[in-house]
């Protein structure tokens, strides 16, 4: 009874085998420790998240004003569409491009594709997965689609 309380009470990640860590995070997906290509910390991703939602704020306030009831449905279907958009066609959205990040596949395949960039906003919209991080710090999202936001620049 003591280990099933004290890993629930430690957190999501006491469940998690941590023998495939690494020493620094990304090194299990072949990433580098720093620079381009290295993983981005949770505060990275929630600037970038932040970003693309006022951007998107602002751009549904053209189609449907500032006290329309249906303000944030739409504020979330433009962000859903231009986060499919952008990731499919760039690998980022505007708010990564301005923190410096972007999208990658874990598999060292080419760009991320229009069915991972689709399952990742569905999977953002419905389960808020970037705020559940593995082991080594990537979203639950970046998880069950092959893909880590990893630094441009």
């Amino acid at each position: 009874m003591g280990r099933t309380t004290g890993s629930w009470l430690s957190g999501p990640q006491a469940g998690l085998d941590n023998t495939d860590v690494g020493a620094y995070r990304g090194e299990t997906l072949g990433l580098p420790e720093s620079g381009p290509g290295s993983l981005v910390s949770s505060w990275q991703r929630v600037l970038g998240l932040f970003v693309d939602w006022v951007m998107c704020y602002g751009v549904s306030l053209l189609f449907v004003g500032f006290l329309s009831p249906s303000l944030s449905t739409v504020v979330l279907a433009v962000w859903f569409v231009v986060g499919v958009v952008t990731v499919t066609l760039f690998s980022f959205t505007p708010g990564q491009f301005i923190v410096g990040m972007r999208v990658a596949r874990v598999d060292g395949g080419g760009s991320v594709g229009i069915v991972r960039a689709v399952a990742r906003q569905i999977l953002i919209v419905f389960i808020v997965p970037p705020l559940v991080n593995d082991a080594i710090g990537r979203g639950m999202h970046d998880r069950a689609t092959g893909t880590a936001l990893v630094r441009a620049r």
